[in-house]
């Protein structure tokens, strides 16, 4: 098992590539460690305790524990110190190389600038001539930049005092249009006061010839009483003169009742053309009545629509403005400025809505 445990010591050792003399160093640092470890890889096989009483192989195995415990604690000092000293070493090296470098490097440097020297200066030239031209294209934007803003401020300007006289014109026309509004509102209060009016003198007209009728009515009908009173006590004188002339009373009765009835018919005809009349003159009222609320009506009709159409007409102005600026403002998005003549246009295949 020790000739094994060595073999794989130098096994690890030569695949590590290490130069001769570390790799001797090492294993010697090593080796005794691989010897221990075989020794009491044999010896903890020979202490197996089964009892509370095996005493003293418990302190034989404490004995193991603790020499191993020495030994893996040697192993990682050991371990350790092999592994500044390498880190130094890995520095030094390190440091050797950078001098060596740093006096090297400068001379390889020059000699290669000498030896590419037209390359360099034929890259140098190159560069120049690309900053050159880099500058004058920067210098080219710059101008072009600055004539481009100038463009849209003085576009800016224009569409700004544009829309102030399209504004300006609007409020004119709201203006305007709201004062014929109030003069419309005005015509048709005093159309309406005007058939309220005619309409309360037509009502008056009716009522003075109802009463007018109602009091000729009156009147035949008072005549007629008066006439059957006057009849009664004509017949009533009658009546008593007929017990002395009966027949001459009787006749005179039949002229006298005859002549009451036809009275009484004059009355009753004059009574119904009175009525016939005091109807026509109401019905001719309350048409004429008709015809001047109609009017009112339709003087009223004609002053709205005349109004509804006047703001409609104002309304499809303000819209038509309002369209045009739209349409303004969409075409300058879509022009662009020509970089060589900075006249404005809209490119070929777009369509301006």
């Amino acid at each position: 098992m020790k000739n094994n445990k060595e073999n794989q010591l130098e096994v690890i050792v030569r695949e590590s590539g290490l130069e001769q003399t570390k790799a001797s160093y090492i294993l010697e640092k090593f080796q005794e460690y691989f010897k221990v470890a075989d020794e009491w890889a044999i010896k903890a096989k020979t202490i197996v305790v089964t009892h509370e009483v095996q005493t003293v192989d418990m302190k034989m195995a404490r004995v193991g524990r603790l020499a191993l415990r020495e030994k893996r604690i040697s192993i990682e000092k050991t371990r350790k110190e092999l592994k500044e000293q390498s880190l130094r070493e890995g520095k030094a090296i390190d440091g050797i190389a950078n001098v060596l470098k740093a006096l090297i490097v400068p001379i390889e440097e020059y000699l290669d600038q000498q030896e590419h020297f037209v390359e360099i200066k034929k890259k140098e030239e190159e560069e120049a001539r690309r900053k050159e031209v880099e500058r004058r294209m920067e210098e080219e934007r710059i101008a072009e930049e600055k004539a481009k803003a100038k463009a849209e401020a003085d576009e800016r300007e224009r569409i700004i005092k544009e829309n102030e006289s399209l504004r300006k014109e609007a409020e004119k026309k709201e203006l305007q249009l709201k004062r014929e509004r109030e003069k419309a509102r005005k015509e048709r209060e005093v159309a309406e006061l005007k058939a309220q009016e005619q309409s309360d003198k037509a009502a008056e007209e009716k009522r003075v010839i109802e009463e007018k009728a109602r009091k000729e009515q009156a009147k035949a009908e008072a005549e007629r009483k008066v006439l059957e009173e006057k009849a009664r006590k004509e017949r009533e004188v009658a009546e008593l003169k007929a017990q002395e002339q009966s027949d001459k009373a009787a006749e005179e009765k039949r002229v006298i009742e005859e002549k009451a009835r036809k009275e009484q018919a004059k009355a009753e005809a004059e009574r119904k053309v009175l009525e016939e009349k005091a109807r026509k003159e109401r019905e001719v009222a309350e048409l004429k009545a008709q015809e001047q609320s109609d009017k009112a009506a339709e003087e009223k009709r004609v002053i709205e629509e005349k109004a509804r159409k006047e703001q409609a007409k104002a309304e499809a102005e303000k819209l038509e403005r309002e369209a045009k600026i739209r349409e303004m403002e969409e075409k300058q998005s879509r022009e662009i400025e020509c970089p060589h003549c900075h006249n404005k246009f809209i490119p070929e295949g777009q369509i301006v809505a």
